[in-house]
């Protein structure tokens, strides 16, 4: 085909793509059944879902998860991530360092992206990288005994086992899977940040994020029914604060950040926190704003905010989008969405394999908050749900969601996301059935 035709031919095949996109849209708009009940509180359910979702989780989860991957793009070097979660990297060190990392966060399946795309982008290899994308909202310490204690010692135990075969088995398909094309990727941000260019020892750089990941735990701590767990509930803000200074003192340090600075925005921090104290949300944007501003001040330190703005810009979008479709659908936990909840409850009852198929996707699909998903098991069970259907959808449910879904498509790419997000819902759907009907 000569040029003037390929041109032609582009052209059209563009032309006719927009009218039908225009069509599919205006047909969808007119037959839209607005003003029906079910369809109009669907719609609200989505707008309130996704309110909640920007109050609870943008500010105290996001904010603080965007500030991590850009500091891992900006100062982790190549060579360290490549050393212990590189494609070449020994399997047992990546998924063990990956698997324990991402457990330590215990964080949703959303706050755990840009997390992921930061080591992701570093070099970690996809067998490494998917190990901790699982591990972090599924491997949740307390969502596992919180599991036992409602559910039964034998489900949360169920769980606990299950989640962690999944994030070795499942990061190690992928890895097996795309081996030639891994071998293949390079990473194009060559700036580290090791002791050896920057003057800084590692034991600092451990510190420096030890301190904002216990900053991100500490402030989405959650209460819940268990004496110990409440009493660092009670304090978490106290906790979060002494982080904070910490973290600035670690900055003056090793980092030579003006004292000057950090001081006028500890002031501005604590004093936003006296005058709003029903709002911990104020002070906590105050600090990483200013944290930003100081860093866009300094060349050496202007990277940080770049990067995390990046990451905020292309994931947080589609989230929202995502939660808002989500909430649409399915609903906020104990509220109905455009689908039925008794139509759920029919679908998933007993342990067959097709209500554990569906359970399995109704999981992937669903947003879970952190220990949500435990009570909506519970009152699904209550309605008939089998137990092997209810392991599937614990075992899916955290670790993915529709928001989920399409921000890992911005960074793996379809393909690659289709394939983990199958795996996760076939192994879900597999143990599920054979703990449903032969192990329960």
């Amino acid at each position: 085909m000569n040029t003037p035709l390929r041109e032609l031919y582009s052209s059209n095949a563009r032309e006719t793509k927009l009218l039908l996109l225009m069509l599919a849209a205006f047909l969808l708009i007119y037959f839209m059944p607005a003003g029906t009940a079910r369809f109009d509180n669907a719609l609200l359910e989505a707008v309130r879902l996704t309110h909640w979702y920007a109050k609870e989780h943008v500010i105290l989860c996001l904010l603080p998860a965007f500030l991590i991957a850009g500091a891992m793009s900006s100062y982790i070097s190549q060579g360290a991530v490549m050393r212990y979660l590189g494609p070449d990297a020994p399997k047992v060190v990546a998924f063990s360092v990956a698997s324990v990392s991402g457990t330590l966060l215990a964080v949703c399946s959303c706050t755990v992206l840009p997390l992921f795309g930061g080591i992701y982008k570093r070099g970690a290899g996809l067998g490494a990288a998917i190990a901790f994308l699982y591990s972090g909202p599924a491997i949740n310490i307390m969502a596992v005994v919180v599991t036992a204690k409602v559910l039964g010692a034998e489900m949360g135990l169920a769980r606990a086992i299950g989640a962690i075969l999944f994030a070795l088995v499942i990061g190690a398909i992928m890895h097996l899977i795309y081996r030639k094309e891994e071998a293949q990727r390079t990473v194009k941000n060559k700036r580290g940040f090791t002791g050896e260019d920057l003057d800084k020892p590692m034991s600092a750089i451990v510190l420096f994020f030890a301190l904002m990941v216990a900053i991100l735990v500490f402030a989405n701590w959650a209460a819940a029914d268990s004496p110990v767990w409440m009493q660092v509930y009670h304090w978490k803000w106290q906790m979060t604060g002494l982080l904070s200074i910490a973290l600035g003192g670690l900055l003056v340090w090793r980092w030579q950040w003006p004292k000057t600075q950090l001081l006028i925005l500890a002031a501005a921090v604590a004093l936003a926190a006296m005058m709003v104290p029903a709002a911990p949300e104020l002070p906590f944007v105050i600090g990483i704003a200013g944290l930003m501003l100081i860093a866009t001040l300094r060349e050496q330190d202007r990277e940080w905010p770049t990067q995390s703005w990046d990451f905020a810009k292309q994931i947080l979008p589609l989230l929202l989008a995502g939660v808002f479709v989500a909430g649409f659908a399915l609903g906020r936990p104990g509220h109905e969405g455009i689908i039925p909840s008794e139509w759920v409850a029919l679908a998933v009852g007993g342990n067959t394999l097709a209500s554990t198929v569906i359970a399995s996707v109704l999981g992937a699909l669903m947003y879970f908050s952190t220990l949500t998903e435990v009570p909506i098991v519970e009152a699904l069970m209550g309605a008939g749900m089998g137990k092997g259907p209810a392991l599937a959808l614990l075992l899916a449910g955290p670790a993915l969601s529709l928001p989920n879904m399409l921000v890992i498509r911005t960074i793996l790419g379809t393909q690659k996301t289709l394939v983990y997000c199958s795996l996760v819902v076939l192994m879900s759907t597999v143990t599920g059935f054979i703990y449903g009907n032969w192990w329960s």
